[in-house]
C-alpha cells in the first residue's frame, strides 16, 4: 500500500533519470518515455481504484507519527488529480513523437540538441512535482513540490532559446517568484501560530486560536500565492504571455495541469484549514471567479491567434472553478472537481489540435489560413467537438460541468455571478465560432506557403501520432458527456470529503483527533 501511494511521485523521477541515461539516443528516449508513459498510466488507474475501494490512504515517511515527518495521503480529491496526470503523460508522450519532429525541423542545431537532452526528463521531473503537490499532506512539502514542479517547468518554456521564450520566461519566473515569496510569508505565518504545517494538525489548531482577525490575514497570503499558480484575476497575466511561445505540446500540458494545481490547493485549503470566515474569504473569491471569468473570456474575444485565444479561455474556465469553490456548497464543490476533469481533458485536446492545423497550414493565426473544412474535415471535427465542449454546448461534457456549478448558484441566490457565467458561455461559443469561420471555413487567402506535402494528410505516417491523441481525449469527452452520472458521483464522493475535514483529520492524527 505503501508503495503505491508513492508510486506516482517515485516513478515520474525514475522515468526522468533513465531518459537523461539514453539522452544521446533520440530513439530509445521515445520508447522509454512511451512505454514507462503506459506504466505510469497503469499506477494510475490502479492508485485510483484503490482510493474508491478502501478510502483515504496515508503514509508517514520513515515511521514518524504524525504531525511529525513526512506525510503523504490520498483521498478522492488528490487520487483524481494523480489519475489525470497520468492521463494527460500518456497523451503527450504520443503526441511529441510527430510534434517534436516537426519543431525540430525549425529549430538551428543546438535547439535540436538542448531538446534531444532536456525535453522528456524535464517533462517527468514536472509530472513527479505535480503528483507531489497532489499527494503531500504538509503545507511546506506542497512548497517544494510546487517548487519542483515550477523549476522544470521555467526550463521547458525556454528550451528553445528564441527572444520571445526568453521574454515570456522571464514574466513566468518573475511572478512566480512572487508566489513562492507569499507561499513562504504564509507558511512563516501559520508556523509562528501553531507550531505546525501538517495540514490535518492544522485543521484541529486554526480553530482555536484566539486571534482569528490574523488567520484570515493569513489566508490573504495563501489566496495569493495559489491565486496567481492558477491564474485568477487580477493575477493572470503571466499567463497569456508565456503560454503561446512554447512548442504546442508543452503548452497543451502547462494549460491541462499546471493551472489545476493552483486550483487544486485553493479548494485543499479553504475547504480544510481556512475555513473560519467564510463569510469574507468566500465572498472574496466570489468576487474573484466573477472577474476572472469575464476579463478571461474578453482576452479571447480580442485575439487571432489561436494559442493566445486558448489561453485567455484558460483564464476564464479557472474561474468557474473557483466559483464552485466560494459558493461553498456539495453541489457546488463537486461541480468545481467535475470540471476540472472537463476543462483538463477539453483544453489540453484543443491545444494539440492547434498544433496540427500549425502543421498543415503553417500558421497559428486564423487570419492567415482559412479552407480547412473543405481540405481536411476530419480536423474539422477533431476541433468542432472540444470547441462546442469548452462553450458548454449539450450534451458534452463543458454543459455538465457548467450545469453543476449554475445550479447551486441558482439555489444560494447568487443571481449575478450566474448571469456572468452564462454570458461568459456565450462569448466563449463566439470565440469558437470566430475560429471555425476564419481558420476552417472561410477560403484560404494564400499568404501562407506550405510545401510539406507530406504533412498535408493527417493521418499520414508523419502525422498519426498526433492524430491519435486528439482521438482519445475527443472519445473521453463524449463518454464524460453523454455519461455524466459516474464521474459525477466520483466527484461529489470527493467533494463530501473535502467537506467533512475529521475524515481527513482522523485519518492522518488517528482515531483520537477531534
Amino acid at each position: 500500500m505503501n508503495a503505491l501511494l508513492i508510486a506516482p511521485i517515485i516513478f515520474p523521477l525514475i522515468l526522468g533519470l533513465l531518459t537523461i541515461a539514453f539522452w544521446r539516443f533520440k530513439k530509445i528516449q521515445q520508447i522509454i518515455n512511451l512505454s514507462g508513459s503506459f506504466i505510469f498510466l497503469i499506477i494510475g488507474i490502479l492508485f485510483l481504484n484503490e482510493v474508491l475501494a478502501n478510502g483515504i490512504l496515508h503514509f508517514q515517511a520513515g515511521s514518524w507519527i504524525a504531525p511529525y515527518g513526512i506525510t503523504i495521503i490520498a483521498d478522492t480529491f488528490s487520487a483524481i488529480m494523480v489519475f489525470i496526470t497520468t492521463v494527460m503523460a500518456l497523451i503527450i508522450s504520443i503526441y511529441s513523437i510527430s510534434s517534436m519532429k516537426n519543431e525540430r525541423q525549425r529549430c538551428p542545431n543546438m535547439t535540436m540538441k538542448r531538446r534531444q537532452f532536456a525535453y522528456y526528463p524535464l517533462l517527468n521531473i514536472m509530472y513527479m512535482g505535480i503528483c507531489g503537490a497532489f499527494l503531500t499532506g504538509d503545507l511546506f512539502n506542497m512548497y517544494v513540490w510546487f517548487e519542483v514542479m515550477l523549476i522544470s517547468s521555467f526550463i521547458l518554456l525556454a528550451m528553445d532559446g528564441t527572444k520571445e521564450q526568453l521574454g515570456a520566461t522571464f514574466k513566468y519566473v518573475t511572478i512566480n517568484l512572487v508566489s513562492s515569496a507569499f507561499f513562504l510569508i504564509g507558511i512563516g505565518f501559520i508556523y509562528g501560530m501553531t507550531g505546525t504545517l501538517n495540514m490535518a494538525d492544522l485543521a484541529v489548531k486554526i480553530p482555536e486560536l484566539e486571534n482569528q482577525a490574523l488567520v484570515t490575514l493569513v489566508a490573504m497570503f495563501f489566496l495569493i500565492c495559489f491565486g496567481i499558480k492558477a491564474a485568477v484575476f487580477p493575477l493572470f497575466f503571466w499567463l497569456p504571455a508565456s503560454y503561446h511561445t512554447p512548442p504546442i505540446s508543452i503548452a497543451a500540458i502547462f494549460a491541462g495541469m499546471l493551472t489545476k494545481v493552483g486550483v487544486y490547493s485553493l479548494i485543499r485549503v479553504f475547504t480544510l484549514l481556512f475555513i473560519q470566515d467564510v463569510g469574507f474569504t468566500h465572498v472574496v473569491l466570489l468576487w474573484i471567479a466573477g472577474f476572472t471569468m469575464l476579463i478571461g473570456v474578453l482576452g479571447a474575444a480580442s485575439h487571432f491567434d489561436m494559442r493566445r485565444i486558448l489561453a485567455f479561455h484558460s483564464i476564464s474556465q479557472i474561474g468557474y472553478m473557483v466559483l464552485g469553490l466560494a459558493l461553498y456548497t456539495p453541489l457546488a464543490i463537486a461541480g468545481a472537481i467535475y470540471f476540472m476533469i472537463h476543462h483538463t481533458i477539453v483544453k489540453g485536446n484543443l491545444f494539440l489540435v492547434a498544433g496540427l492545423v500549425n502543421k498543415v497550414k503553417g500558421s497559428y493565426d486564423i487570419r492567415k489560413i482559412g479552407g480547412i473544412a473543405n481540405s481536411y474535415p476530419v480536423l474539422s471535427i477533431l476541433f468542432l467537438i472540444p470547441a462546442l465542449s469548452l462553450a458548454g454546448i449539450p450534451p458534452l461534457s463543458g454543459f455538465w460541468a457548467k450545469f453543476f456549478i449554475a445550479k447551486p448558484g441558482l439555489e444560494s441566490g447568487e443571481y449575478f455571478v450566474i448571469v456572468t457565467a452564462l454570458f461568459v458561455g456565450l462569448i466563449t461559443l463566439f470565440s469558437m465560432v470566430k475560429i471555425w469561420s476564419y481558420a476552417f471555413w472561410t477560403k484560404d487567402p494564400g499568404i501562407i506557403k506550405n510545401n510539406n506535402s507530406v504533412s498535408q494528410r493527417i493521418f499520414s505516417k508523419e502525422n498519426i501520432y498526433m492524430t491519435i491523441p486528439i482521438i482519445i481525449l475527443i472519445l473521453a469527452m463524449i463518454t464524460i458527456g453523454f455519461y455524466p452520472e459516474p464521474f459525477f458521483q466520483i466527484a461529489e464522493r470527493a467533494s463530501n470529503e473535502l467537506l467533512n475535514p475529521s475524515i481527513y483529520i482522523n485519518t492522518v492524527l488517528g482515531g483520537g483527533a477531534q
